[in-house]
């Protein structure tokens, strides 16, 4: 499976059903403080709209919810990693993606057999506080030389003008938040972001 080289991120489905009819073919869904039950209703309907729309999601964090839906794809942080039970994962077929800041990070998650590695935040970004400062685009390259052939995603404050220096840098994938989500024109922003990516 060839991974789309635009990764949008979204906190609701709401946004799958305004994005998916555009072209969106790889995204995920970051819904953070929300009821299990809730989530599962969410997480479902999701499901059923890149299934619609031949689209790749992929579940942020609630690994358990992926497996109970059959989901293809959950991508962990490294909080998430310590909580999470790989081997299940592993067992229900789930593709695994894995966020990284550090040569440690990537140590422990090159360890686990990824089937993509993130970066970021490549940019400053406002989606939410981090300890790691700008990585830069050396880091980039830095990254993809060390991960050889596994897609590398780069994230964090990445932009549609910014999207060509990052690829040039070796990310395989771009990842948007805030770029598309507090745009004022989401659509006509995401349409920026299909043609700039393929």
């Amino acid at each position: 499976m060839s991974l789309d080289r635009f990764y949008p991120i979204f906190d609701s489905s709401d946004w799958l059903e305004r994005t998916l009819p555009l072209g969106v073919t790889l995204v995920q869904l970051r819904i953070k403080d929300t009821p299990e039950a809730e989530l599962r209703a969410v997480m479902a309907r999701a499901q059923a709209l890149c299934r619609r729309h031949g689209a790749v999601l992929v579940v942020n964090d609630h690994w358990r919810v992926a497996i109970e839906l059959s989901c293809d794809w959950v991508h962990l942080g490294q909080e998430d990693l310590d909580a999470a039970d790989l081997p299940a994962i592993r067992r229900a077929g789930l593709k695994l993606g894995i966020s990284t800041h550090d040569h440690a990070e990537l140590d422990r998650a090159m360890s686990l057999s990824p089937d993509y590695v993130a970066l970021g935040p490549v940019y400053p970004t406002i989606l939410k506080k981090m300890k790691w400062q700008r990585q830069g685009l050396e880091r980039v390259t830095e990254w993809k030389r060390l991960i050889g052939d596994l897609p590398l995603v780069a994230i964090g404050g990445m932009s549609v003008e910014r999207a060509a220096g990052a690829f040039q840098a070796g990310a395989d994938i771009v990842s948007a938040v805030t770029d598309i989500t507090l745009h004022a024109d989401p659509e006509a922003r995401l349409r920026q972001w299909i043609e700039a990516t393929r």
